[in-house]
């Protein structure tokens, strides 16, 4: 099957509500109201200040606990539940600063991260990924201000937001209204979508492995983490993938060059703060998954987690990297090597880069 044959279909959804989240009585809150309104209603609802996740209530009597925090995947914080609104953390001075992480005037293609201070919810980075065929968003950060919409807007506004999973839906809806553009999310994780009471969203749902959003910019659906975890492949730059937390870089992953060649840079986990591993027949569908593409950095989901080719050590040896993924399939290799008491019979252990 071709990689063509094999991207996705696209469809647009209205995702039914889960029923013990949102009370009957705010079934129709945004319906039949200006868009102003809209504006104002989606800056009071409660956002859970552990995750960033928004619903559609503004009553704390309603919501005494996050569903996102609840999974195995996530905590509850030792002091408890607690939620904000946009409307409160603009008040007490929250801010997203830019940064330029990538120019190329040949081509038209930029690349700058927006992160939240002081931290807010997980503490992740978003990135605007501007080419001359659109904008395009990769993960989300709960605060949005008019500082950020006017930032954006002068960059050329959004023709889609990315999200690679569920920890990152955060105030999806909020962004997806001021740039009026549509949502792609894998389908195996819509039932963790709140902000359901939507009919103003495009909310698309990537249905197969391979996603073109737009030229050159592809979603690939990886799995581990959540069923549809997605990583972003960008083909700028002999190939940047942006790995969320599909993919997590270790400190090792971040030692200077030259580096010794049985040293990790990646792991994978089922839940990274509760650190439940992933199993190594999901790690194996990421790598199958990823096989196709090349890429000579990635970026992870938190500041500093960018890892570029570096020289090797092997042995007496020394080689350039020219990409990464040869030390991605190795890296998985250690980290099943380990689960599996040293038990090499995996089809993982066949695979080369």
């Amino acid at each position: 099957m071709s990689r063509d044959s094999r991207h996705v279909i696209l469809a647009q959804i209205s995702c039914p509500s889960p029923s013990n989240i949102f009370p009957s009585r705010i079934n129709n809150i945004n319906q039949d109201r200006p868009e102003k309104m809209i504006d104002k209603i989606d800056e009071d609802l409660l956002v859970c200040s552990a995750c960033g996740t928004q619903f559609d209530t503004d009553d704390r009597a309603e919501l005494s606990e996050c569903y996102i925090c609840k999974d195995p995947r996530q905590f509850i914080p030792p002091s408890g539940q607690a939620f904000s609104t946009l409307r409160t953390l603009k008040e007490n001075s929250y801010r997203n600063e830019w940064r330029t992480i990538h120019e190329n005037h040949q081509t038209g293609n930029h690349l700058y991260s927006i992160v939240t201070k002081p931290k807010f919810g997980i503490g992740q980075r978003a990135f605007l990924l501007k080419t001359p065929h659109g904008n395009i968003l990769w993960d989300l950060i709960a605060f949005i201000d008019s500082e950020t919409i006017e930032k954006i807007q002068s960059l050329g506004g959004l023709t889609g937001i990315v999200i690679s999973h569920p920890h990152y839906y955060t105030t999806y809806v909020t962004w997806a209204r001021h740039f009026k553009c549509p949502v792609y999310v894998s389908i195996e994780d819509m039932s963790w979508m709140t902000r359901q009471i939507v009919s103003d969203v495009d909310r698309h749902l990537i249905r197969e492995s391979y996603a073109t959003i737009i030229p050159g910019i592809t979603a690939i659906k990886c799995g581990g983490h959540f069923p549809g975890s997605l990583v972003l492949h960008w083909t700028e730059d002999h190939g940047i993938l942006f790995i969320a937390d599909t993919i997590v870089t270790v400190p090792s992953g971040l030692n200077p060059s030259p580096r010794h060649s049985d040293q990790s840079t990646y792991t994978f986990m089922w839940s990274i703060p509760n650190m439940i591993p992933m199993s190594v027949d999901d790690i194996h569908q990421i790598w199958t998954r990823i096989k196709p593409y090349n890429f000579k950095r990635t970026f992870g989901a938190f500041e500093g987690l960018e890892v570029s080719p570096a020289t090797i050590i092997d042995g007496d040896s020394k080689f350039e990297e020219f990409g990464l993924k040869k030390r991605l399939l190795d890296s998985m290799k250690i980290v099943a090597k380990q689960q599996s008491g040293g038990f090499e019979g995996h089809a993982l252990f066949k695979e080369s880069a």
